[in-house]
């Protein structure tokens, strides 16, 4: 793969809100550390995401000490959220898995409600090390995931993302192109590969830490979502439906499982080991 190297690190601290861009990560079990451990459910406990609301997109969480949470969203005051105290959970639906979640104080929900204009409420993962395992379809016994859509990282590479823009320049939406990486929500963007190499990937390691890739990452409606004013368009899936249908499945990205503990920081190598 050559001199390929991270090109950055994102995390999401309440899924579906804006991404934070980190110079350096803690790696845990069930992903990077204050990767989506908060999630807003609506009122039958269903996890709410850009999917049903792409203003999602506009709203940040700043993460604070303790693992709590500053929200931010346009036209409301911020607001900071505290990580409840252990009490009674909710179960929570994640894609049709149920998971035990922690709810956030009363002020946590009017203010998500009063921005989407919808009852929601936000919640917390006490213990990512019991509470939503991986797919048992492509999992290891005990590994364990955060509110992610399915798996503890996603990691693209830029080189594909390249190749994605190149080809929808040549298609009949070329006018929404070419699209930021931001579209896709990665944890880790890696510089300096071939386009498609995370196809083959089997393990690899980032600095010291090594993973395990679990399957390739199958793309929802979110991608066509600009998340910078949260409005859609038909690009990457018309182009992605072209060339890259696999199975029923539109694929950008490849979901990592961590094997190891440690940490990764922009500028590490990224080797393939398998």
């Amino acid at each position: 793969m050559g001199s390929a190297e991270v090109q950055s690190i994102h995390v999401h601290p309440v899924k579906a809100f804006q991404a934070l861009s980190l110079r350096e990560a803690v790696v845990e079990p069930w992903g990077l550390a204050g990767d989506r451990r908060w999630t807003l459910v609506d009122d039958g406990g269903k996890v709410v995401t850009q999917r049903e609301q792409p203003r999602l997109a506009l709203a940040a969480a700043e993460p604070l000490a303790g693992g709590g949470v500053r929200l931010s969203a346009p036209g409301r005051a911020p607001l900071t959220v505290r990580v409840p105290a252990p009490a009674v959970t909710l179960p929570v639906s994640v894609f049709g898995t149920e998971v035990e979640a922690v709810p956030a104080a009363a002020p946590a929900h009017a203010w998500c409600s009063a921005y989407l204009g919808t009852d929601v409420r936000l919640v917390h993962m006490d213990d990512p090390a019991v509470r939503r395992p991986v797919d048992p379809d492509y999992a290891l016994p005990g590994e364990t995931v955060s509110f992610a859509d399915g798996f503890p990282l996603l990691v693209t590479t830029a080189a594909s993302l390249g190749a994605l823009n190149s080809l929808m320049a040549e298609g009949p939406n070329a006018h929404e192109g070419p699209l930021p990486m931001n579209r896709f929500r990665p944890n880790v963007v890696v510089a300096g590969t071939e386009p498609w190499a995370e196809d083959h990937w089997s393990r690899i390691s980032v600095g010291e830490v090594v993973f395990r890739a679990a399957k390739p990452s199958g793309r929802c409606v979110v991608t066509t979502t600009d998340q910078d004013t949260a409005v859609r368009g038909r690009e990457p899936l018309h182009t992605l439906a072209r060339h890259r249908r696999v199975g029923g499945k539109l694929l950008f990205g490849v979901n990592l499982v961590p094997l190891s503990p440690g940490t990764i920081a922009v500028g590490d190598p990224v080797r393939v080991l398998g």
